[in-house]
């Protein structure tokens, strides 16, 4: 079954997952229609979560003011053009703990409420970029978070420039990942 797209275009899923890409060009002065930030936030809030916890808080990052506190927490500039950040932030005590050995959900939690949201952004022509390469201490001190509060990625969200240019994926063959027993 395929979906139709909000342009009454069909959105097959797998040619979506095949079709994104990471975006590093931004149209900065194009913003994002607050519905359709809403649309992609929404598919992070409906991501699973181990025990269905969900222990995340999404943060839209657009006013100025901390936009420029947070720039120098990833060395390219490129960053600087997108007119938002998505940061997901997640709490280690609100996370499912597996008692026998003491692991803890929360980064695949947030990982998975991360790429879900990447995914409806790519869904509705937003482009995104996940960003794991930050300075821990200036992202952690622009926040203002706490012990307990722990980040693994924030993408940059917006339209793609006109000149932007995508990297081709490549990706090992079906037969390299998959097994069959």
């Amino acid at each position: 079954m395929s979906s139709t797209h909000e342009h009454n275009l069909p959105m097959n899923f797998h040619d979506l997952v095949r079709d994104r890409c990471s975006i590093r060009s931004f149209a900065k002065d194009r913003p994002i229609p607050e519905d359709v930030l809403r649309r992609i936030l929404e598919a992070g809030r409906l991501a699973p979560s181990g025990k269905n916890l969900q222990p995340w808080t999404f943060i839209v990052i657009s006013s100025p003011e901390m936009l420029e506190k947070i720039y120098p927490c990833y060395s390219r500039d490129w960053v600087q053009s997108a007119p938002y950040l998505l940061v997901v932030k997640g709490k280690r005590s609100g996370a499912w703990h597996r008692a026998k050995d003491g692991y803890t959900s929360l980064e695949t939690d947030l990982a998975i409420a991360m790429d879900h949201m990447i995914l409806a952004a790519a869904y509705e022509g937003v482009g995104s970029c996940w960003i794991a390469a930050f300075d821990r201490d200036i992202l952690y001190g622009a926040l203002g978070l706490n012990d307990d509060e722990e980040i693994f990625a924030f993408t940059p969200l917006g339209y793609p420039a006109t000149d932007a240019v995508t990297v081709p994926k490549t990706r090992k063959s079906i037969e390299e990942v998959a097994v069959f027993l």
